[in-house]
């Protein structure tokens, strides 16, 4: 059985190994010590921290392999970013240039700096672990999280966002950031998202261009990947598309990648899921799939299992396992969601 938790102090060793396994581009797990311990640090305190209205929480969950004991995965949502450090952004604009004198009208696309997803919730550290790439585990751990927002909907940003990998070679350079190197930051890629993981970020604002950068100026093979996912990332971004998740034209200022939003109330999942009361007993046979997990948050417990529900009952009957695993008892609700 695999199940989602929040991460704790003992889980540093397998954090810092799926921060290594996890390459460049993985801005939101630098391979840095005081760093991850650091987010374990903040994600510990946040699942039990009391939230009026979010500020600068931040939940970072595990998946563990429960015969094995063996973290293999993990996944994040931060509550509300940018609310103590600046959170940029490309927007992706037009200016329209027109001179009826000579007949002539053009449409130029713009990059502005922004931070117009500040107080917005973030999907963020989605990573598998190679061996465990496989049948729906994937989706079950992205997913898991829409259940964690459903049942704690006051605790996160009304906004929610995703931040897609931009594309990279594998050495891990980017054609969108050459430019920016080349005429501004003056240091390479690999650099300056890590400075940006670990959250140095001040030299984005001493060395960012601070006017409307003209798309047309950059070079082509620059602008060819302006709001293109890396191909590792695509699944990840189908699976979001499929949940109302939409490119509103912002783009990452390093890679280029593409920002998706959805409004919490309007995602696909938060939306389907259901409270049902557990029963404990011996199952019946189920064939199809579902993510469930508790209604804690300092206990939280997600994982995927066949299932019998009904659209008539409340009711739903789990093993004695089953329920021990969500740390769950008789009576009790869980928060149910088709795969």
């Amino acid at each position: 059985m695999l199940i989602i938790r929040p991460i704790r102090a003992s889980d540093y060793d397998a954090l810092y190994s799926i921060a290594v396994e996890s390459g460049h581009g993985f801005t939101s797990l630098p391979v840095n010590e005081e760093l991850l311990r650091s987010k374990i640090a903040r994600a510990e305190a946040s699942f039990i921290k009391h939230v009026d209205k979010p500020f600068d929480e931040g939940y970072l969950m595990v998946l563990e392999d429960m015969k094995t004991n063996e973290v293999v995965g993990t996944c994040g949502i931060e509550a509300a970013v940018g609310m103590e450090d600046a959170f940029y952004h490309y927007r992706l604009g037009t200016e329209v240039y027109h001179s009826q004198q000579i007949s002539v009208r053009n449409e130029v696309e713009t990059l502005t700096l922004c931070h117009d997803y500040t107080g917005a919730a973030e999907l963020c550290t989605l990573f598998l672990k190679d061996g465990y790439r496989k049948g729906n585990n994937g989706r079950m751990l992205s997913r898991s999280r829409f259940l964690l927002l459903a049942q704690h909907q006051h605790r996160f940003g009304e906004t929610v966002i995703a931040e897609m990998r931009g594309v990279s070679d594998d050495h891990g350079d980017s054609p969108f950031y050459e430019w920016l190197q080349h005429h501004f930051l003056g240091i390479d890629f690999i650099e300056a998202d890590y400075l940006s993981g670990l959250g140095k970020k001040a030299f984005m604002a001493e060395m960012m261009p601070r006017n409307p950068v003209y798309v047309c100026m950059l070079p082509k093979k620059a602008q060819k990947v302006i709001g293109e996912v890396h191909k590792n990332t695509k699944p990840a971004l189908r699976l979001l598309q499929a949940e109302g998740f939409r490119f509103r034209n912002y783009v990452d200022i390093f890679d280029g990648g593409p920002t998706v939003e959805c409004s919490i109330s309007d995602i696909r999942s938060v939306k389907k899921s259901r409270l049902l009361t557990v029963n404990i007993g011996k199952m019946l046979h189920a064939d199809h799939h579902f993510i469930i997990s508790n209604t804690s948050l300092a206990d939280y417990r997600a994982s995927a299992i066949k299932l019998l529900v009904s659209d008539e009952h409340d009711n739903v009957l789990l093993s004695p396992e089953i329920a021990a695993g969500l740390m769950v008892s008789e009576g009790e609700q869980i928060r149910v969601l088709a795969m």
